[in-house]
């Protein structure tokens, strides 16, 4: 299985039942059709017009300058974008869904991860505090020398409250955007064990098993994170042979 892709990601290409994602450029229009959608405004700023309201969202020159600005739409809604922007559409089946919306990077509070050289930044999006139907949308800042996802951690089993099963996407920008990010998706048995060389705007897939990233010196790594499955929660299992690297 191919890891790493370029362009839209779908149920189907991915291989799977619930993820999708894009990263693309104004001008849109579409329907969300029998899925529930989040705009993510990855840089720059654009007009959302839907069926079911209409918001102006973004701002910031790149992903690594501000908050993020979004916007949740529920099955069923007809939409717009319009602006000279990068977006997110981040897309997962639903039922009813939830209430369209404005998800304001104001409303964000980042979360510090880790410590020492696994320390990043995490900020939610659309995670368990917001309402929907099975999407899970974050975003994580990684300083350049720094690994991310560390301790190297799982979601593909439905066993909650200890595990969640979640498909999952990276969606990953560097910069300078001529540098490059190491991604490792393996599992327990081995019988999944790749490590992937990722690049400015590289989609990398983790349909199962332990995952971990890391930036090398010189080059600060953004990554968009789209997560869904049965059951909308985040939990997740370490790896215990690493999970001894969480003590301070």
């Amino acid at each position: 299985m191919n890891l790493v892709v370029r362009g839209a990601v779908t149920p189907e290409s991915a291989g799977w039942s619930y993820v999708g994602f894009e990263a693309a450029t104004p001008p849109l229009e579409h329907s969300t059709g029998a899925t529930e959608l989040c705009i993510v405004a990855i840089a720059g700023a654009c007009t959302v017009r839907s069926s079911r309201g209409e918001w102006r969202i973004g701002g910031r020159p790149d992903p690594w300058s501000g908050p993020p600005d979004a916007v949740y739409l529920p099955p069923g809604t007809d939409y717009a974008i319009e602006g000279d922007a990068e977006v997110g559409l981040c897309s997962a089946p639903a039922g009813r869904g939830a209430p369209a919306r404005m998800l304001p990077g104001s409303a964000v509070v980042p979360e510090t991860r880790g410590h020492g050289a696994h320390e990043r930044t995490i900020r939610p999006i659309l995670m368990g505090d917001e309402a929907a139907d099975s999407l899970l949308v974050c975003e994580v800042l990684t300083p350049a020398g720094h690994w991310s996802s560390y301790p190297p951690h799982k979601h593909d089993r439905d066993a909650m409250p200890e595990e969640s099963l979640l498909e999952e996407t990276y969606y990953h920008r560097i910069t300078p955007p001529h540098g490059f990010a190491v991604q490792r998706v393996y599992s327990g048995d081995g019988s999944l064990d790749e490590t992937v060389t990722v690049r400015d705007g590289d989609v990398v897939l983790v349909p199962r098993g332990y995952h971990t990233v890391s930036a090398p010196p010189g080059y600060e790594l953004y990554y968009l994170n789209v997560m869904a499955g049965p059951v909308r929660a985040w939990a997740v299992a370490n790896d215990p042979e690493h999970e001894w690297t969480m003590a301070p």
